[in-house]
């Protein structure tokens, strides 16, 4: 799956997969359950991708697929939770009897129509590609290709990128049946089972070592005119657990809504790195794992709420998660870091014409760890990377004017909040530039954890002028717009920790000397230089 999805992104058209790496690959047996999958992978793909095959099965049952054919979606409730993400999958064949399933997920930045962050519906949120073939038996599909072409701002890139997948499929379908050949696998279903069978039973015995109990928490979200609620209750009874967010405010009528998909995948994926980490990832690791959410609240809303910015209240489910469990299991959470996920989407022209739609993501500081300081600007929940100042700036008529780090914005605590980063960019074009933001972590910061203080406030500027942080806006040429994202919480008490760090601190510029006394005292800049 590592070999796929590098044929993935060397043959890819765009940047959001070439350098962030905002994809998946996955492998799921016959019944559609996950057995393997890339090491580089977004948690919400990898969790939705069986869920996305279900649906596809419905539409195109087993016994109708061919070799050579590809199945396509987009639907954000039957997939990742926004249309920008399509999953594909490619059902494999040996001697004539259907052994499993590849697919993929990745997220293009343009998929028509005109996504803001007032969309009242999910209709006015983009193309919606429902279930069908973009590839039969080894021939494109030009009915679908031509919808798709005719809907988007500049196909050629994610037309681009839906075929390099094409050619990952042939890779990893030969790797595939190599392995079975060379092993003298029949029955790829028994092994899968074993599989399942080892990565649930680890689960279960790191679930049973957790005392019974029920652990709860609730966190505050921005959301726009008015704050909303994430409430989280844990359950754990010997091998099981369970997830229920009763309480959650209802859903919205903007597009800050998370669907049930990728509300699952983001919890699932809170419980994987607390509870077992190091085992193989896949379906058997969940089978202990109930996760529960009222119809009709933020994270599970019903059709057509709005849901293009849905990671705006998914990426809120590890941490209310994390902090329950830091009341049984302190040494296996993290403060809250400074996501949900912040980036800017600019569109526009280039001189000679060209249109262009590009995305830029900024990670705020990671929370705290049990023990050692969160680092700064590493994305958590999403792990997606970054992209190259000097690959942004050949793309666009923008140019990034700076990106540093913020002193005194990660928490205080025993171990420190990441700090956050600042990033401007100015308008190099003739010609306004759009530029859509939707932004958290403005209202309220990352929490500290078990004593811990809070990260800074993430802030937005245009020419030094403060603006909202859920906001589409045209840019003059010349503009420059500045992103302080928030920093991460710290954990522990400011009061344990020692001299030596807090000289470090201060030695490094992460934090100066009136941001010390602030945050453990009056005297704490001299004690941290003199190592008392």
């Amino acid at each position: 799956m590592d070999e796929t999805a590098q044929t993935f992104v060397r043959t890819s058209f765009s940047s959001v997969v070439r350098d962030n790496w905002d994809l998946a690959v996955g492998l799921m047996d016959s019944r559609g359950r996950q057995f393997a999958q890339s090491s580089r992978s977004i948690p919400s793909f990898i969790g939705t991708m069986p869920r996305t095959l279900a649906v596809m099965l419905r539409r195109y049952p087993a016994s109708s697929l061919n070799p050579g054919d590809v199945l396509i979606s987009n639907d954000g409730y039957h997939g990742t939770g926004h249309l920008n993400d399509i999953t594909m999958v490619r059902p494999i064949f040996r001697r004539k009897r259907l052994i499993c399933f590849i697919g993929s997920v990745f997220h293009t930045v343009d998929i028509g129509g005109a996504p803001s962050v007032t969309a009242r519906d999910s209709h006015e949120e983009g193309l919606t590609i429902p279930v069908c073939k973009i590839v039969r038996e080894g021939t494109e599909n030009e009915d679908v290709i031509a919808f798709i072409s005719e809907n988007l701002r500049a196909p050629e890139e994610t037309l681009g990128d839906i075929r390099a997948q094409f050619a990952a499929y042939e890779m990893g379908q030969a790797k595939l049946l190599q392995i079975l050949d060379d092993e003298c696998i029949d029955d790829l279903d028994a092994l899968v089972e074993e599989i399942l069978d080892r990565s649930e039973a680890a689960m279960r015995r790191a679930i049973e070592a957790a005392p019974d109990g029920v652990y709860s928490d609730s966190i505050q979200v921005d959301g726009f005119e008015e704050p909303l609620t994430i409430c989280c209750e844990i359950r754990i009874e010997g091998g099981n657990l369970s997830v229920d967010y009763s309480g959650t405010s209802p859903q919205i009528s903007r597009p800050i809504n998370s669907a049930m998909n990728f509300t699952r995948a983001y919890s699932a994926y809170a419980i994987k790195c607390a509870f077992d980490p190091t085992t193989p990832n896949n379906d058997g690791s969940f089978r202990p794992v109930t996760i529960t959410a009222p119809e009709g609240c933020l994270i599970n809303p019903l059709r057509p709420a709005p849901i293009w910015a849905r990671h705006l209240s998914g990426h809120y489910l590890p941490p209310v998660i994390f902090s329950a469990l830091s009341q049984v299991m302190p040494e296996r959470v993290i403060a809250d870091c400074g996501s949900p996920l912040w980036n800017v989407y600019f569109s526009g022209r280039h001189g000679d014409g060209r249109r262009f739609v590009k995305m830029f993501f900024m990670n705020g500081g990671h929370g705290a760890r049990p023990h050692q300081d969160g680092p700064a600007c590493l994305s958590f929940p999403s792990n997606v990377a970054t992209v190259p100042v000097e690959h942004f700036e050949n793309s666009v008529p923008l140019l990034i004017t700076e990106k540093s780090l913020i002193p005194d914005s990660g928490g205080a605590g025993r171990y420190r909040g990441g700090p956050a980063q600042r990033v401007a960019f100015r308008v190099t074009s003739e010609h306004p530039v759009t530029m859509t933001i939707r932004h958290e972590r403005v209202r309220f910061p990352p929490r500290g954890l078990l004593g811990g203080s809070p990260g800074s406030p993430g802030r937005d500027y245009v020419n030094g002028k403060r603006i909202a942080a859920k906001v589409r806006k045209d840019l003059e040429p010349g503009d420059e717009v500045t992103f302080d994202t928030p920093g991460g919480g710290g954990l522990g008490a400011p009061r344990e920790r020692d001299a030596a760090s807090r000289e470090a601190d201060l030695l490094s510029g992460l934090v100066t000397p009136a941001g010390a006394a602030a945050a453990y005292g009056s005297g704490a800049a001299d004690q941290g230089r003199r190592g008392d």
